[in-house]
């Protein structure tokens, strides 16, 4: 543990409770992709079968059962509780140009061939790409709500933290996880246009709009 894990972490986990939040209270799901919610909650469940194997820390058992509880409360809000408000028109990304690729790699290049190492290696390739569908719904419709972006925005802070908490470890550990890192930098990457235009735009009082696609 160092202190940009840790911050990666609570970064994650506010993105997360922005989110739900942002449901509960308007009662809406609009502007929200369901299909990144999936994909998410799908990470989260292939990468933390080893709950059931490995007992690393209370701090690691917890994050992960309140990440996984997170995931699939947000799923049944947007496709349960509040469907009617789910944009799924604009919601349309075609998650096979992902899910295939994603696990076709996590078999070809893994640490080792056992089916819960494959799985983890699927979840950390699928989540460099899980937020492609709400990035794209953004796009199709030119703009997002303020409470939206700053779930985005600590979405990508969680993930640039990692990338520090990785050069750390690197440093003082000699700890080096080619996957995992490749993986986070080219998350990272999908977040750079959003992060410009949320200090440019969103940290000024403005709304955040994109050029609607031709």
């Amino acid at each position: 543990m160092n202190i940009f894990r840790i911050l990666g972490d609570v970064s994650h986990l506010l993105a997360i409770i922005i989110l739900l939040l942002k449901i509960l209270k308007s009662k809406s799901c609009a502007g929200i992709s369901g299909k990144s919610q999936i994909l998410f909650a799908l990470v989260f469940t292939t990468r933390y079968l080893d709950l059931f194997t490995n007992f690393i820390s209370i701090y690691n058992t917890v994050m992960k059962v309140i990440f996984l509880i997170c995931a699939y409360v947000t799923v049944y809000m947007i496709y349960v509780k509040f469907r009617k408000t789910f944009d799924s028109e604009n919601d349309s990304f075609r998650l096979e140009f992902l899910l295939v690729p994603v696990t076709g790699l996590s078999f070809l290049e893994n640490h080792s061939f056992t089916p819960l190492e494959i799985l983890w290696t699927f979840s950390i390739y699928l989540e460099s790409v899980a937020i492609l569908p709400q990035l794209f719904m953004i796009s199709k419709t030119g703009e997002a709500e303020t409470i939206t972006t700053h779930y985005l925005f600590f979405l990508g802070l969680y993930r640039a933290l990692y990338i520090a908490n990785w050069v750390w470890r690197y440093h003082t550990e000699n700890f080096y996880d080619q996957i995992a890192v490749v993986s986070g930098v080219v998350q990272t990457i999908f977040y750079c246009d959003f992060f410009y235009l949320y200090v440019t735009k969103v940290l000024k009082g403005k709304k955040l709009s994109l050029p609607m696609p031709v």
